[in-house]
């Protein structure tokens, strides 16, 4: 973060939600728990939120996540673009805007059922009529890159070819990763950690296509989550 933003704002609470399959509620209300215990946490009123910040891939627009707070003031939101690569970038939004005197209590919010009401990550099939915004689509959909692991699967086959990197060496990234999430008790598989036997064992996807290292460390990644 640039000097220009040091020191200028706090990350002052945090709340989650439990980890589930089935949560038994809307995105819209799963989004709105999370913050207000993140700003029970923080000793903050939600009518003292005057700032949103999500990405693109969220079902919860601002200005109603912000009614259902019981928001009275909105003076700053934004939606970052490029989907889950956007993820850090609404702290980023929020800090600026708290700097610059914008707003002064942003809240930065993400909310999903993955499994409860729609499958995440399926093949993607672009509209019928084409524009800027899918045209980019065009490149490796008709190839068969029809899903985000297929897509980071390219930079992973890359990676392998010119590092030497193996399937193992992804794996102790995977096992670390859960190392971290099995211990949120909110988490769907809290102290329950993998090792790299368990990473190696686990079943392909699809190999050996390009697709397979990324296949399978999103089998891995979907345990932590």
């Amino acid at each position: 973060m640039s000097d220009f933003l040091r020191d200028k704002a706090a990350i002052v609470g945090i709340g989650a939600t439990e980890f589930s399959k089935n949560s038994g509620r809307s995105e819209l209300r799963l989004a709105i728990e999370a913050i207000v215990a993140a700003l029970a946490e923080a000793g903050i009123e939600p009518a003292e939120v005057d700032g949103l910040c999500t990405y693109t891939m969220d079902n919860n627009p601002e200005i109603e996540l912000f009614r259902n707070i019981g928001g009275t003031s909105l003076k700053f939101f934004s939606r970052v673009h490029y989907g889950g690569g956007a993820a850090c970038a609404p702290v980023m939004q929020a800090a600026m805007a708290v700097a610059t005197g914008v707003a002064e209590v942003v809240v930065c919010y993400r909310a999903m059922n993955e499994r409860s009401q729609h499958r995440f990550g399926i093949g993607y099939t672009p509209p019928p009529a084409p524009n800027a915004e899918s045209a980019h689509f065009g490149y490796y959909v008709p190839f068969g890159l029809v899903s985000p692991a297929s897509w980071v699967a390219m930079s992973a086959r890359r990676y392998m070819h010119e590092h030497g990197a193996t399937s193992e060496d992804f794996g102790r990234v995977s096992v670390a990763c859960r190392k971290h999430a099995a211990a949120n008790p909110n988490a769907w598989f809290y102290n329950q950690p993998i090792t790299l036997a368990d990473h190696q064992a686990s079943r392909w996807i699809v190999e050996p296509s390009i697709c397979s290292i990324a296949a399978r460390s999103r089998m891995v990644r979907s345990r932590l989550w």
